[in-house]
């Protein structure tokens, strides 16, 4: 055995053991760090098998035993390139989803078949034979057509690896920086070598590539120990941002388009990169048909404004930002908050609304109403209550059934709210009792509309199907006189007018007098 293959074996262990030092170093710590380190042990194991079978071929002295060890090569050579670009991708925040990974893994999987039953198809290699000159180990070979395919593949994966790592290099904090030096060069280095061996250019029936790999190993295991690498790891802000839920769009400080994220596009389907540069302003009415409904020139820092777009409902908040390009500029964030409304529209409506006839019920009523009393007091302005009374409902109940009872209800709301203006706070007080706040109503002015509701309610039946239910009201009017009186003692003068209207018997108005 001559000295130069006495050194390439030397080399190719070297890169074998260090690699093999890296595979158990990691999966001994592997409980301290990342999932990733789970990627990481699975190529350097890959790399040390190439590695060493590289080693072995070069020891081989019959054919076989040197194709058997090229098989074995490609176990590890094969897939450690895509297992690399795997690992090169998570470590930069990408997500692969299960089919895409096995679909990478496809070439190397018919690679290794490919070369371990070459003597049958010779897709892989035309010729593979010992070289007739150098003799046992080395190999004369001509490529086949499948050849060139995994050589483009395995090239792509190293090449790809190298240029996102490159694209991120900007991005990450100078902290971490040694971290991609060590992943770069990992790639790089075989890669040049490859394609130095491609061209010829390297001793002829030797791949040169393992004997180059100690290098990445020793910069992986400089990159652990000095950069932490897998315990804490820069993920590109990118990959940050592209994995935000909420849509959020980047104005610079003169409001033209920057940037946006990949959830913007649910939330603005017309939105797309050609844009960029547009004013906003402009932008929105294009891309909405609607006018802007906030304002981009605010001193605030946020801004909490509900849209409704697409039939959803988007919280903004408006943000200014520093230094983006040594200037000054706009983050516009889109929340998606229609479910949470829908679920507070329910509880308001559970919470403020009469289940039957879907009018304020007393809770809501005085919460609404103690705030107006409050507000007519101190501007002298005029406030009059009105409560209402179905006459005889409960022999209607008895008479049709408490169907009908209910049915009757929400009749004699509907034609109420028929004869009301929007302002008026028209609620259910308890039973068949319904209660008017009447802002900016004098004491006549409220008689004269409860006159007029019972009018429009004995005048206007219950249609069913057993015919026409007729019935009428009785109510009380009260008016706010004086500006210590509160709201239920003015609801207890209404309460007393509303008892004279049904002694008197009933269907009739009655005002509270002094």
């Amino acid at each position: 055995m001559n000295s130069q293959l006495t050194a390439f074996i030397t080399l190719s262990c070297t890169s074998g053991f260090l690699n093999l030092y890296l595979c158990l170093y990691v999966f001994l710590q592997r409980y301290n760090y990342a999932k990733i380190a789970q990627l990481f042990i699975g190529y350097t194991a890959l790399i040390t098998v190439y590695c060493f079978a590289s080693a072995f071929g070069l020891i081989a002295t019959t054919l076989d035993a040197i194709k058997f060890w090229t098989a074995i090569q490609y176990v590890g050579m094969a897939f450690s390139t895509p297992l690399g670009l795997l690992f090169i991708m998570q470590y930069l925040g990408f997500h692969l989803s299960r089919k895409k990974i096995m679909a990478l893994l496809a070439i190397p999987f018919i690679s290794l078949i490919m070369v371990a039953t070459n003597d049958m198809h010779h897709f892989h290699y035309k010729i593979f034979e010992v070289d007739p000159v150098l003799g046992a180990p080395y190999v004369y070979q001509e490529i086949g057509i499948w050849y060139i395919i995994h050589g483009i593949f395995t090239f792509g994966c190293m090449f790809v690896s190298f240029l996102l790592i490159v694209k991120y290099w900007k991005e990450t904090s100078k902290t971490y920086r040694q971290q991609l030096i060590a992943l770069m060069c990992g790639q790089l280095i075989p890669m040049i070598t490859a394609f130095i061996y491609l061209l010829g250019l390297t001793p002829q029936g030797v791949d040169p590539v393992p004997m180059v790999l100690w290098i990445s190993s020793l910069l992986y295991l400089w990159s652990i120990n000095s950069s932490r690498l897998f315990s804490v790891m820069p993920v590109a802000k990118d990959a940050i941002f592209q994995s935000i839920n909420d849509g959020v769009i980047v104005l610079d400080e003169s409001f033209r388009l920057i940037e946006f994220n990949q959830a913007c596009s649910k939330v603005f389907p017309q939105l797309t990169r050609s844009m960029f540069g547009v004013d906003f302003r402009k932008l929105w009415l294009e891309v909405t048909g609607q006018t802007m409904p906030f304002t981009l020139e605010t001193t605030m820092n946020t801004q909490e404004i509900e849209l409704d777009l697409m039939s959803h409902t988007y919280q903004v908040r408006i943000s200014a930002l520093r230094h983006v390009n040594h200037g000054n500029g706009h983050l516009l964030i889109f929340t998606d908050i229609t479910e949470l409304k829908k679920l507070q529209r329910m509880l308001e409506q559970q919470a403020y609304y009469d289940e039957l006839t879907q009018i304020y019920n007393r809770r809501a009523f005085f919460q609404q109403c103690n705030q107006a009393f409050s507000e007519i007091r101190a501007s002298s302005t005029a406030f009059t209550v009105v409560l209402m009374d179905i006459d005889y409902f409960k022999s209607v109940n008895d008479t049709y059934g408490h169907a009908v009872g209910d049915q009757l209800l929400v009749h004699v709301v509907q034609v109420c709210q028929s004869q009301l203006k929007k302002g008026e706070l028209f609620a259910r007080y308890g039973g068949e009792e319904f209660v008017l706040a009447l802002k900016g109503y004098s004491l006549s002015k409220g008689e004269a509309l409860a006159k007029q509701l019972c009018h429009c309610v004995e005048t206007q039946p219950l249609m069913t199907i057993e015919g026409a239910i007729y019935a009428t009201i009785s109510c009380g009017v009260a008016e706010g006189t004086n500006e210590e009186e509160t709201l239920y003692q003015l609801l207890n003068k209404a309460d007393k007018a509303l008892y004279g209207a049904k002694q008197a018997g009933r269907n009739r108005v009655h005002v509270y007098l002094e």
